[in-house]
């Protein structure tokens, strides 16, 4: 097999039928559906289902996955090291976030890092912690952002501390003499939940505090989550920075006790890192990190 039979297969992955697995590679769809035949013939064993629904990937197609990933990754760091001996900085750069981190930091990291390294393309791909821990793992993308008690056995850098606030509705009852929301006061009051993947964090901070969540509303976005609490019917823990710029009529305020996430940059493995990868690394942890976490 050669590394175009691993482009093509990456590309049918990602883009879900062969006729646009081809568009996006300059091909025709016989020479993708060539492409993926011979190296089903080769192995002895079939890669993708078919069927009028499109395409998926079969249970040896899964299980091969990330070691195609990992030998186009070590063809992209060794084509970045090329070019880098010839004084060029070049590359792609696959990088997995969480929404909050999408809106607030992303479009800066891509502005200062574009102005500073122009030949150095980056790709972004948004989902949940769980998400991005996968694609980590599988070698989607290069690095991602989590929080740190979602990373569990991937790597970590730990960036930044983001206060856990709790959001009512607009006008919600408060005892005035505390500027927090005690767990007393949270007790007994219909929460809007995510799922565990998605934030971690809240989950962690409700057990911790006994506070067992009673609710018919099970979302998977932070608007969707806020919007549901501002028409009077729950409350939520949220991340400070999920709530700049919200559009919904809420009140929030700090917990007591108070309570964190801590979001930070994984790798797979920090020790190998392709050249625009690392480049990308260590211009995020200068950008974002806290002196708080800084080795001294």
């Amino acid at each position: 097999m050669t590394i175009l039979s691993y482009q093509v297969f990456q590309a049918v992955v990602e883009q879900g039928s062969f006729r646009k697995a081809a568009e996006v590679m300059n091909l025709t769809p016989s020479a993708v559906s060539h492409a993926i035949s011979a190296m089903e013939q080769e192995l002895g064993f079939t890669l993708f289902t078919r069927s009028k629904n499109g395409i998926s990937l079969t249970n040896y197609g899964e299980t091969l996955q990330p070691y195609i990933n990992a030998v186009l990754s070590s063809e992209e760091s060794l084509n970045q090291a090329v070019f880098n001996l010839n004084g060029l900085q070049q590359g792609l750069v696959k990088i997995g976030c969480f929404s909050s981190v999408c809106t607030n930091w992303m479009p800066d990291i891509i502005n200062s890092f574009k102005q500073e390294f122009p030949g150095i393309n980056l790709e972004i791909y948004q989902g949940t912690y769980a998400d991005v821990s996968e694609w980590i793992k599988n070698g989607t993308v290069d690095m991602g952002f989590l929080s740190v008690s979602s990373a569990k056995d991937l790597p970590i850098v730990p960036l930044y501390r983001d206060p856990l606030l709790c959001v009512v509705p607009k006008g919600f009852p408060k005892n005035p003499a505390t500027e927090a929301m005690t767990i007393g006061e949270m007790h007994d009051k219909v929460f809007v939940s995510q799922m565990e993947s998605t934030d971690a964090d809240i989950q962690k901070f409700l057990q911790d505090n006994g506070l067992n969540v009673r609710s018919s509303y099970h979302v998977v976005d932070d608007l969707s989550q806020i919007a549901i609490v501002a028409k009077g019917l729950g409350i939520c823990i949220m991340p400070k920075m999920v709530m700049n710029d919200i559009p919904y009529l809420v009140d929030m305020y700090p917990t007591d006790p108070s309570a964190c996430r801590i979001i930070g940059i994984s790798v797979r493995n920090p020790n190998f890192m392709a050249p625009a990868v690392k480049t990308l690394y260590e211009h995020i942890i200068a950008q974002y990190q806290e002196e708080e976490f800084q080795l001294v």
